[in-house]
């Protein structure tokens, strides 16, 4: 799963979190993405998913990922 958004990443010239951020704005208007940071990196990491423009391809490919199957702890 992780190797999936990691390839779409690369693909475009972004992180995988820009990826997952752009994904989850390209779902409509009714989906708000509320990342959270815990460092001045990763708010830069989050605000630069807003120049992410991910291809109908790349959202096909993000798209048909499997979710994770069995409990989370």
């Amino acid at each position: 799963m992780a190797a999936q958004v990691r390839a779409v990443a690369d693909r475009i010239g972004a992180t995988p979190a820009q990826v997952a951020l752009a994904w989850l704005t390209a779902q409509g208007p009714h989906v708000v993405p509320i990342p959270g940071t815990k460092t001045p990196a990763y708010l830069a990491d989050n605000a630069g998913a807003a120049e992410v423009e991910p291809s109908g391809t790349d959202l096909a490919d993000l798209d048909a990922i499997q979710p994770p199957v069995g409990a989370r702890y």
